[in-house]
Parts: structure tokens; sequence; C-alpha cells
């Protein structure tokens, strides 16, 4: 076998792997890297759901599950090793700022390049949570030798402004597939069908994890003072997480058990944008969220918190509005109607961004 013909293996670290969003980005890179160039080995915690296990087996990925980073010690000894014998040259971190304990594993195995991709910002809203990432911030920079990140804002956030002004942070955007989000009627009706939603009603939409970034809760305040005004109104939840069952029973609590549809995870969220109406974003904090870029795709009028970067207003039926001007939200139904823009396709198209990632891997 010629070594010199092998793909460069590069270790993703993750947080977990069940069917968040920043596991979607990367497997959006994954998917339209050249492989027979750069390989992905996955590491992340043993005990997520997984789903992604089959087609990374068929793309040839390692798959290394190892403990969670709340157990410290154990979390560093199994990087360290693994790094140490399987003789990385990259190591690719996307942890926010907890990616310091895999950057400073992957400096004490002598990798020469440590990433640190953030794809992320903070709110003082999760207390202990966010007083933690400001404590680790400043050592990520420590570790890392490159420094990455989905956005401007999660940029400047976690490295600085001079170290985003000078050029040595690297924007690496979340791109996506934009031809695989675009409309289609037919998964429109039948998606309705499935869910029990009529096809006459007003479908508000979110994707994501339940969670207090993404502020559920918000949302469903929303969709009552909506159904003041607009009888055939409906709540579309697609995602999983730990505050699901808590949004379930608010749910019912506002008598609107009948009205919001929980999905669960899915494996064809890039259809059941179709089956919505509006696309809403309340949250509290974000990077440079992928779901919001998937439902400018397929052309959804998008109404976003404005603590989310201005980045996200690529097309012009996005409105970004404060999360203490309620009335403002409660206007949503007369948020247009889905248009096309071609600007989604020149900033986020993946198979371009893939290409740069794996320039950028190879030059170093």
């Amino acid at each position: 076998m010629d070594l010199n013909k092998m793909p460069i293996r590069v270790a993703q670290v993750l947080n977990r792997m069940d069917s968040g969003g920043i596991e979607a980005v990367v497997m959006n890179y994954y998917r339209h890297i050249d492989r027979n160039r750069i390989q992905f080995d996955f590491y992340f915690a043993e005990d997520s759901s997984f789903p992604q296990r089959a087609e990374l087996e068929r793309l040839g990925a390692g798959i290394y599950p190892i403990p969670s980073y709340s157990r410290v010690f154990a979390y560093h000894k199994a990087l360290y090793q693994a790094f140490k014998e399987r003789g990385y040259k990259i190591v690719h971190a996307h942890l926010s700022t907890m990616s310091v304990f895999a950057l400073f594993a992957a400096w004490r195995a002598g990798v020469p390049m440590r990433i640190c991709h953030n794809h992320s910002t903070a709110h003082w809203g999760e207390g202990k949570k966010t007083l933690l990432k400001y404590i680790l911030r400043p050592f990520n920079k420590l570790f890392a030798t490159e420094y990455f990140a989905c956005g401007e804002k999660a940029g400047r956030w976690m490295y600085g402004n001079h170290s985003f002004d000078t050029g040595r942070v690297h924007v690496m955007p979340n791109a996506i597939d934009t031809k695989k989000f675009e409309y289609d009627q037919d998964a429109r009706v039948r998606l309705r069908n499935e869910l029990n939603i009529p096809q006459d009603v007003f479908v508000i939409g979110h994707v994501g994890r339940f969670m207090f970034q993404k502020n559920h809760l918000f949302l469903l305040q929303v969709l009552k003072a909506v159904l003041r005004q607009k009888e055939n109104a409906f709540l579309l939840l697609v995602g999983e997480g730990e505050l699901q069952e808590a949004i379930r029973q608010n749910a019912c609590e506002l008598g609107l058990g009948d009205r919001v549809i929980f999905t669960g995870a899915r494996k064809d969220v890039e259809k059941l944008y179709s089956a919505m109406d509006v696309f809403c974003l309340p949250s509290f904090y974000e990077g440079l969220p992928v779901v919001a870029l998937e439902a400018q795709a397929n052309g959804l009028p998008c109404v976003l918190s404005n603590r989310i970067t201005t980045e996200m207003m690529i097309h012009k039926n996005v409105k970004m509005l404060p999360l203490d001007d309620f009335s403002e939200w409660c206007t949503l139904t007369q948020y247009g109607e889905r248009i096309y823009c071609d600007e989604m396709e020149k900033q986020y198209e993946i198979q371009s961004q893939a290409n740069r990632l794996l320039n950028f891997y190879i030059s170093k």
C-alpha cells in the first residue's frame, strides 16, 4: 500500500452525536469533502443516540465513543491516548469553550495542528454554565494553533476583536446543500397529512434542540397570542432534548395541547420546512444557526431574535426582532410568501466550503 496516497485522517471532536446543529454541520462537511484525500475520525460522548452510525461506517469514518467531558480525567486520558497512538497531525474541536480539554490533550500528545472551532456565544440566563464558559474561554487560544468560527459574531466573542480584525480567525460558515432544502409542494401535502395538520392552516415552524438557549416557551406564548387573531394556526416543533417534556407540559397548561406538534428527531428535516409557513427562532444566543440557513434555502419567511448575528439576514424575507417587543412577534402571520435567494448558493453552498476546508487542512 502506498502510504503517500492514504488520506489524511483528522480527529473531529464533538460533545455528542445526536441530532443537533453542530453534528449536522460537521456531517455536511464530511459528506462533501474529498474523502480520498481527507478522512474524518469522530470522537464523541459514549451515551450519544448516534443516528449517524450507518452513514459514517459506509463513508469510512473512524468511530470512537469516549467518556463525557464532565468526567474530566477519564475524558482527557481517552483523548490523549487516542491522539498519541494514532499519530494525528490535525485535531479539530467543536465544543465551544469546552474545546480546551480536547486541545490540551492534543497539545500534550504533540499534535501539530490544533483547531478550535467556535459555533456559539453565551447568555447569562444559563448562570453557572455561562460563568464556566467565560472562565475557560481564554485557555482555548492558549492550546489552539488555529482559530475557526462559524461567523463574525462567534469569532469575536471567542477570540476577541483584535484576533478577528487582524485576520487570525478563519470564518468557516455552517454551509449546507442548498438544493436539498428547496420547497417541495408534494412533501408539504404528504407531511401535513402524516402529522395531522390540516392543509389550510397557518403553521409556525421551529427546528432545534429543546434547551434553554432555544427559548421554546416564548414560541408557545407567541402561538397563544396568534390564535387570538387567527384561529387556524399550529406550531410545529422539530427536535429532541432535555426540556422537551417540560415544554409539552407547558403547552398543555396554556391550553395549546392540540395546536402544538412535537415531531421528535427526524431524518427528513429538509422536507419538513416545506410544511411550514413561517420559521421562528427566538433564541437567547446563537453562533450562525444552520436551521436559519436551511429555512431560507427553502424560501421561508423567517422571524429571528435580534440576539442572533445579522449575518443571518441573507434574503429580504428575514425579520430580526427583540425578545422584549412581544407585540411584533405576534404579527408574524403577515410576513409574506416564500422567495428564492441566490445569495444562499454564493455564500453557503457546501461543496465550495468543503473544498476550502480541504485546502486548509492540506496547506498546513
